[in-house]
């Protein structure tokens, strides 16, 4: 009786392995045809019986099955891309286990090509505003081709872009586990026959110069994305309303790289939105001692002191920011507006006075120091009229401080460049 059973079951599993080849067969065959929905019908239909095969038919099976859903990706199902790359993953890794390798090279291949497809998709889901969409491909991409990092981050962007936080932070967290920094260098050169400036690898941009269909080879660095990756990531946790979080970011980015003016700008905006007026000076105050030469961390100072009543903090801040541009049109109008504010200061104990002549003379010594402040304001927005004539921000505030000051000859000679 056990032999009996023995024989029996030997044929059983000999009549579901030729029905299994013979499904397989039935989908090549329907796959060659160009029928790729049959070609699915046939290899899914041995999928039930599929984990009892030997490695070698495993291996044939999943090598088809990944062709089939690498056709219907292709066709536009977008669904099929997981199952293609999914497929081929397992062709390698019964093939790594048993030694041989009938299907690798041609999986390999496979999946690259998966890859490119879903990075094409993904590019036309985001021009389509279909971010998540796009992100999942790119992820994909990603997992399919680990040495193209750049996916990771490109996956990380859309998810960004179509509002998904909590998927982008998934990614640029992944990004700084791998240590992502996503600096380097584009290829370019201008093609000949059209005049325009085209990207491509340095082997082939190389070949194309020396055969002069392009000339003009340039080689342009691009920077460090790590900076932007931290920075993104905190800007998350900001808008999850996770500020504590996004403090601790911007803190570990900046033990990493202490002198990245970025970094610390932005950890200095973070303490702004929170009402930290003093550490948001403080870190502004390390942001211009790395990078003395910009107007507007100088300017960006000037601001806050002004908003804090400290003027003189404010008017140096201000007129470093104006030695430094000129032209730096705003500077000037809070320049001149600390002392239109200071002169304002003054009217309420101005009107707080009576008539005996302690106060009468109190009131004249008052009065002319807001007419003294009032006409430096006046004058350093003169001195802006001389870069800038017709700034129209400029004029109106001119125009009223000379009110103000019933200064009628000047108040009608700038209401005449305002065309009033």
């Amino acid at each position: 009786m056990k032999t009996k059973i023995s024989i029996i079951a030997a044929m059983s599993f000999a009549v579901i392995g030729l029905a299994q080849k013979n499904e397989i067969k039935d989908a090549e065959k329907a796959l060659k045809d160009g029928d790729a929905s049959a070609a699915k019908t046939s290899i899914e239909s041995a999928m039930g019986s599929i984990a009892s095969a030997d490695e070698k038919m495993q291996a044939q099976y999943y090598h088809t099955r990944g062709k089939i859903y690498a056709d219907l990706a292709k066709k536009g199902d977008d669904s099929a891309f997981e199952t293609a790359a999914d497929s081929f993953k397992k062709v390698l890794e019964i093939e790594e286990k048993s030694g041989k390798s009938k299907y690798a090279s041609e999986a390999n291949q496979y999946m690259a090509s998966i890859a490119a497809d879903l990075v094409n998709s993904a590019v036309s889901d985001n021009e389509q505003k279909k971010f998540d969409s796009a992100a999942e491909k790119l992820y994909m991409s990603y997992k399919l081709s680990p040495k193209d990092t750049s996916y990771l981050y490109y996956a990380a962007s859309s998810a960004v872009n179509g509002g998904h936080y909590e998927k982008a932070l998934d990614y640029y967290s992944e990004l700084q586990e791998i240590g992502y920094d996503g600096s380097g260098v584009v290829y370019k050169a201008t093609n000949t026959a059209t005049g325009e400036e085209e990207i491509m690898g340095k082997i082939q941009r190389d070949l194309m110069v020396k055969s002069g269909t392009y000339k003009d080879p340039v080689d342009e660095k691009t920077p460090s994305k790590k900076a932007e990756i931290v920075k993104n990531t905190a800007l998350i946790y900001t808008q999850l309303g996770q500020d504590d979080k996004a403090l601790e970011a911007y803190k570990a980015a900046r033990a990493n790289d202490p002198e990245d003016v970025n970094l610390i700008l932005n950890e200095a905006n973070l303490y702004f939105k929170l009402g930290d007026k003093d550490k948001f000076k403080e870190l502004m105050a390390e942001a211009i001692a790395l990078a003395p030469d910009n107007a507007d961390l100088h300017y960006n100072v000037g601001v806050i002191n002004m908003e804090q009543g400290n003027f003189d903090k404010a008017r140096e801040s201000y007129k470093k920011a104006i030695e430094i541009n000129p032209g730096y049109t705003n500077a000037y109008l809070n320049l001149s507006t600390t002392y239109v504010n200071e002169g304002n200061g003054l009217i309420d104990e101005m009107n707080s006075l009576g008539s005996s002549r302690a106060d009468i003379a109190r009131y004249d010594e008052l009065k002319e120091k807001k007419d003294n402040f009032f006409t430096q304001g006046a004058n350093i927005l003169e001195e802006a009229l001389k870069t800038n004539p017709d700034n129209q921000g400029v004029l109106t505030q001119l125009k009223n401080i000379y009110g103000a000051m019933g200064d009628n000859e000047n108040f009608m000679r700038i209401k005449k460049l305002l065309g009033e």
